[in-house]
């Protein structure tokens, strides 16, 4: 009697172990890749599944985005400076199939490409496009990429370099070169004022010389910014126009 006992709880035991591991739950972002005797057979999910243990196996893949540092890599730029850059990659598997038949770990196997990538783009520039066009190869790295890993059912949605790290002697001499490009601006700016002060006196002086009259406009205008100024003494100058008028005068009254 006891024997039976054993017998069957022995026999409940491995019917509850194989409808535990027959029995399989896919959440609504998971899919089941089955295998039969080794084979595949199908992709299967979202819901209950079951699974016959030993004949069949299954991998569940996620189809969630899936965030990923890439860690900081040595680059040497087209123009020999050498920078530590590291990024983040955001992707998700839209084959289960290819992601694990093709490749045999896909998230490594697209964090280590995306690291060879990132050291082959960057190398191709100069290190003032690596700190002012990340946007361009941010899209350079994510076209790069998601053609690669296309044949894994992999899509690379975005790329996003992080940091690009400098020495310090580098940051210096960046820091001196932006200081000289201000003082070069400035420079030019003045000059560009200079000159068209310059052009706008010229202007003015042929206006001047075309109507006599507004140089004695001018005189009065000159007459009453002094009067406002309270200095102790005071120069009025006098007028060209007036000494001719005077001279004309007294040889008009000799001549009479």
């Amino acid at each position: 009697m006891a024997t039976n006992v054993v017998i069957f709880a022995v026999i409940a035991a491995l019917v509850i172990a194989f409808l535990a591991s027959a029995i399989n739950i896919l959440r609504e972002y998971e899919r089941g890749v089955v295998f039969t005797l080794g084979r595949f057979t199908g992709v299967k999910g979202p819901g209950f599944l079951i699974i016959i243990p030993v004949i069949q196996q299954m991998v569940r893949v996620d189809l969630r985005t899936i965030t990923q540092d890439v860690p900081s890599q040595d680059v040497i730029s087209q123009d020999n400076v050498s920078v530590k850059v590291n990024a983040v990659i955001y992707f998700r598997v839209i084959e289960p199939r290819n992601a694990i038949i093709e490749v045999e770990n896909f998230q490594r196997a697209t964090s280590e490409l995306a690291q060879t990538t990132l050291r082959s783009v960057l190398g191709k520039h100069e290190l003032d496009e690596m700190l002012s066009e990340r946007d361009k190869l941010n899209r350079d790295i994510q076209e790069i990429l998601d053609a690669q890993t296309d044949k894994w059912g992999i899509k690379v949605a975005n790329v996003e370099i992080k940091h690009v790290d400098l020495d310090d002697s580098m940051i210096r001499a960046i820091a001196k070169q932006a200081e000289a490009e201000r003082e070069r601006r400035a420079r030019v700016i003045n000059a560009e004022g200079e000159q068209q002060a310059a052009q706008k006196l010229v202007e003015a002086a042929e206006k001047l010389g075309e109507q006599p009259n507004a140089m004695q406009l001018r005189y009065l205008s000159s007459l009453q910014d002094i009067a406002g100024d309270k200095t102790s003494t005071i120069v009025f100058p006098f007028p060209m126009e007036f000494i001719k008028g005077l001279t004309s005068g007294f040889g008009g009254s000799s001549a009479r």
